[in-house]
C-alpha cells in the first residue's frame, strides 16, 4: 500500500523492506502522523541531538530527515526500508546516522522519539541504554496504537527515566510524554537474561541460554521449540546447516551439538537475536558456526546447504502474514542441494505443507500433535 504519509513537511511515499507489490500492508500507521503532527504543533525544537528508537518503517526518520537525526532499530529490514524510504526521499547521504540496537548510543540526547516495541522487554532494555545520554532538558515523546500503550509501558518509562503522562487517543494512536529525571534511581539493567534449558529436549537438556531484550520468548522455552527439538533430523554427516530465523540459536545449537562436525549458519533479521544466538553457541559449542543479521538467505550461495532448520514467524509487528515463511521457504529451496532438506515447525492451521508441496514438489509430515506439526521438503 503505497498511501504517502501527509507530515507538515511534505508528503512522503514509503515502502516496507523487502518491496512486494502483492503486500497491502502500509509502511506507516496513525501514531507515526500523531507524532510528526505533535511536533509541529507543539513548536518542540527539533535541535541538537536527535534520536528516533524502533522507527518500524524508516517513516519518522525520513520525515525529519532535514534535522540529521539518529536511527536506532534492532530490525535489519526496517533499516534497510529506511535507506530506501530517505533515497526516495532524495535524502542525501550521511543526512541520517543508522545505528543497531547492539551499537552504543550517542553520548547525549536532546530530542528522544520513541516507536512503542511489541516487546516490553526491549523497551525497558532501549530505556535503560539510553537513561544515561538524557537529560533534564531532554524531550521524551513515545508514540503507539492506543492497543500497543498499557499501563505496563508507563510504568517502564516512570522507573527508567521519570515522570510520564499520556495524550488523549487521535485515530487509535496516543503519544507518552515523559520528563527525564537524572537522578531517578532506576536499577540495573536486567538484560541479557539467562535460563537453563529443561531435560528431555534432546542435545541441548540442561544447556544454558542467553537472550537479549526483545528476542521471542526471552524467559522460557516456547513450546513449538520444545516440540521440534524433540523431531530434528539425526545424522547431518558433517554438512553444512542453516538456523533460519534463529532466534536466541537453540535449534541451530542442537544441530551443532548432534554433530560437532556440522558447519552450522545462524540467521535472523534482529540484531538482538543474533547476538543471543552467539552467546549461546559460545557458552554450549566448539564447532564452526557463522553468524548473519540479514534478510533471510540473501546473500547465501545457491546451491551451498545441506540442511534448513526454521520456525517461522507469522506475524510482522501487529500484522498476522505468512509473507515472511513464504520468503524463508524460497530462499530455503534456493539455497540448498539437491537432496537438500527443509525442516519447519509450525501450527497446524498455518497449513504450511501447502505452500512446500507447491514449492518442492512433495511435503512430508515427520511429527504432529494437537498444535504442532514438524514437516519436511526435500530439494530435487
Amino acid at each position: 500500500m503505497n498511501d504517502p504519509l501527509t507530515t507538515p513537511w511534505g508528503a512522503y511515499t514509503l515502502t516496507r523492506f523487502p518491496e512486494d507489490p502483492r503486500d497491502r500492508l502500509r509502511a506507516w500507521d496513525a501514531s507515526d502522523a500523531y507524532l510528526l503532527r505533535h511536533l509541529a504543533a507543539g513548536g518542540i525544537p527539533l535541535s541538537g541531538e536527535v534520536v528516533v528508537v524502533g522507527d518500524r518503517w524508516g517513516a519518522l526518520t525520513t520525515a525529519l530527515a532535514a534535522h540529521r537525526p539518529t536511527q536506532i532499530t534492532d530490525s535489519f529490514l526496517a533499516r534497510e526500508a529506511t535507506r530506501a524510504n530517505l533515497a526516495r526521499a532524495g535524502v542525501e547521504t550521511g543526512a541520517v546516522r543508522l545505528l543497531t540496537t547492539r551499537d552504543d548510543p550517542p553520548s547525549r540526547v536532546d530530542v528522544l522519539l520513541v516507536r512503542i516495541p511489541k516487546s516490553l522487554a526491549l523497551l525497558e532494555d532501549q530505556l535503560h541504554r539510553l537513561a544515561p545520554v538524557v537529560h533534564e532538558g531532554t524531550v521524551v515523546v513515545g508514540t503507539g496504537m492506543v492497543k500497543e500503550i498499557h499501563t505496563s509501558t508507563l510504568r517502564l518509562f516512570e522507573r527508567i527515566l521519570g515522570p510520564t503522562r499520556t495524550s488523549l487517543a487521535e485515530q487509535k494512536a496516543r503519544l507518552v510524554f515523559c520528563t527525564p529525571d537524572p537522578g531517578l534511581e532506576r536499577g540495573t539493567n536486567p538484560w541479557p537474561y539467562r535460563y537453563r534449558l529443561p531435560d528431555s529436549i534432546g542435545p541441548v537438556s540442561g544447556r544454558t541460554v542467553t537472550n537479549h531484550a526483545g528476542v521471542f520468548c526471552a524467559d522460557r522455552l516456547d513450546v513449538g521449540t520444545r516440540f521440534f527439538l524433540r523431531h530434528l533430523p539425526r545424522g547431518t554427516d558433517g554438512g553444512r546447516v542453516v538456523d533460519l530465523g534463529c532466534g536466541n540459536g537453540i535449534v541451530g545449537l542442537a544441530a551443532a551439538l548432534a554433530d560437532p562436525q556440522a558447519e552450522v549458519l545462524f540467521v535472523d533479521e534482529s540484531y538482538q537475536a543474533v547476538a543471543s544466538a552467539a552467546a549461546t553457541h559460545r557458552d554450549n559449542a566448539r564447532g564452526a558456526a557463522e553468524f548473519l543479521v540479514g534478510d533471510g538467505l540473501t546473500g547465501v550461495p545457491d546451491a551451498s546447504v545441506d540442511l534448513v532448520l526454521n520456525n517461522p514467524p507469522f506475524h510482522s509487528h501487529q500484522a498476522t502474514t505468512d509473507a515472511t515463511a513464504r520468503r524463508m521457504f524460497t530462499g530455503a529451496r534456493r539455497v540448498l542441494r539437491p537432496g537438500g532438506e527443509l525442516w519447519v515447525v509450525g501450527n497446524r492451521h498455518l497449513g504450511y505443507h501447502v505452500k512446500l508441496r507447491h514449492l518442492f514438489g512433495r511435503c512430508e509430515l515427520v511429527a504432529s500433535d494437537a498444535k504442532f506439526v514438524v514437516l519436511k521438503a526435500v530439494r530435487t
